[in-house]
């Protein structure tokens, strides 16, 4: 057997695993094609079975790219608070205590931090606190410093041409919305809020995951990522994606883990991952505005206590349930 069928089978093996049958196809085509270029930069070293030898890579081995890594990672995350809120003075104190807690001056130190944790360089910031309640924060982000722009560019004359632009491919942004509402009928106030961080290049999203989890105190969180397009290795072949992942729930420390109930829904063949997460300890006390449980009588908790149950159900499973 040639050097090519002991060492492709070896990879192709490890990686049809995880990615399927078309994946086996894509592998062994690639090497097949590829085998002689490739020879100069793998390291081949003696396997422990006598006469065989398999592919390895050293530490510092990559694929190298034709042009820049332009793979889109974005991650989504939202996250949802409960309350019951009997009276409208409850509810308005409950939106105004949200507003104060989720102002765009907090949300924007929490972007800061995440784009600190991935390594992205801020641009700009926008920030915005709405009325009568809400906020946003956008920040455009690139995964290294910025060359400054030459002052004639803001002259009347004919823009740059692409290649004079190619940092602006490497920009990413960073998002968050908040979203406070309530049910016109059953006394449940709702604060959501949406996190979108989307970074090309190497840039990894994911590892924001874990802060973006402890910035919030949460009942609730819908959480996707999803990588998008494609980069080509030198030889011209299309890159799907750049790392491995089989859960967004592997960026997730333990003990969160152990916190919630979660659900994954994932399209492995197309790069899509969505990972809903319920609080599983309830206290009754965590979902009063302004007073304690002790101030019900046992029918009322009970009957909040129901209430509580079937939105937080509602949110987790998308959709309406029979309420009568």
């Amino acid at each position: 057997m040639d050097g090519y069928n002991q060492h492709a089978n070896v990879l192709v093996r490890k990686v049809s695993s995880k990615r399927g049958w078309g994946f086996f196809v894509f592998v062994h085509e690639f090497y097949h094609r590829n085998w002689e270029m490739m020879k100069k930069e793998l390291s081949l070293r003696p396997s422990s079975k006598q006469g065989e030898t398999r592919l390895e890579w050293t530490p510092n081995q990559h694929i190298t790219l034709h042009g820049f890594n332009n793979l889109t990672k974005s991650l989504s995350f939202n996250m949802y608070d409960i309350c019951y809120t009997k009276t409208k003075e409850e509810r308005e104190a409950y939106l105004e205590y949200i507003d104060e807690q989720y102002n765009a001056e907090r949300l924007t130190h929490i972007l800061k931090n995440v784009s600190d944790i991935i390594g992205a360089h801020v641009l700009n910031v926008a920030q915005q606190d709405y009325v009568p309640q809400g906020a946003s924060v956008t920040f455009l982000v690139s995964e290294g410093p910025v060359v400054e722009v030459p002052t004639e560019s803001y002259e009347e004359s004919p823009g740059p041409l692409p290649d004079n632009v190619v940092m602006q491919l490497d920009k990413s942004h960073i998002t968050v919305h908040t979203y406070p509402e309530y049910h016109p009928n059953v006394e449940i106030s709702t604060f959501r809020a949406d996190i979108d961080v989307s970074t090309c290049g190497e840039i990894s999203p994911l590892k924001a995951l874990n802060y973006l989890i402890r910035s919030f105190d949460t009942d609730m969180m819908t959480i996707d990522y999803r990588v998008r397009g494609f980069t080509r290795d030198i030889y011209g072949h299309k890159l799907f994606i750049d790392h491995d992942i089989s859960s967004i729930q592997n960026y997730i420390p333990d003990e969160v883990k152990d916190s919630f109930h979660m659900i994954d829904v994932n399209v492995y063949q197309e790069n899509i991952f969505h990972t809903k997460c319920k609080l599983r300890q309830f206290d009754l006390n965590n979902y009063l505005f302004g007073y304690t449980k002790d101030k019900l009588s046992p029918e009322e908790q009970s009957e909040i206590t129901e209430r509580l149950h079937m939105e937080m159900d509602e949110i987790y499973y998308g959709k309406n349930m029979d309420r009568s």
